[in-house]
């Protein structure tokens, strides 16, 4: 019985992307309560709070999609961008200058334009399906 070097390789890179998924689902979870108790202590809401757990929220979606698929679509990273400038934007305003407040917003088009483009991609050249996962567990197999 021969040892695939391959094999053990690929399981070790399993074993590596599910401890890295674990520490980001449990460090995202801690921050969000950490986030909520500080809601509750102050008394108030702030819309600046609501969009931090928005963003705890869609790392822990981008996780689930990764465990689920197998496969990270690079839209979930821009739209994490797209909200942490958004709450830049809101919370900084008053302390920025125009040329600061036309760049992040700048940015923040320049993402979405960047989504629409991979959307569309996406529709003209779709993926074939099924061919994410299943692969990756192909090859550990």
């Amino acid at each position: 019985m021969s040892v695939d070097p391959d094999h053990i390789s690929r399981k070790g890179i399993r074993l590596l992307e599910y401890g890295g998924l674990f520490v980001i689902a449990i460090a995202t979870l801690i921050a969000g309560g950490q986030e909520v108790m500080h809601m509750i202590k102050a008394g108030r809401v702030t819309l600046a709070d609501l969009l931090l757990l928005f963003l705890y929220l869609e790392v822990i979606a981008m996780v689930g999609v990764y465990l689920e698929s197998g496969k990270l679509p690079v839209r979930m990273p821009i739209y994490i961008g797209i909200v942490a400038l958004a709450r830049y934007l809101i919370l900084d305003a008053k302390d920025m200058d125009a040329w600061k407040i036309m760049a992040v917003s700048s940015a923040i088009v320049l993402l979405a334009l960047a989504v629409l483009a991979i959307r569309y991609g996406h529709f003209k050249w779709p993926y074939p399906h099924g061919k994410g996962k299943e692969l990756r567990e192909e090859q550990i197999d």
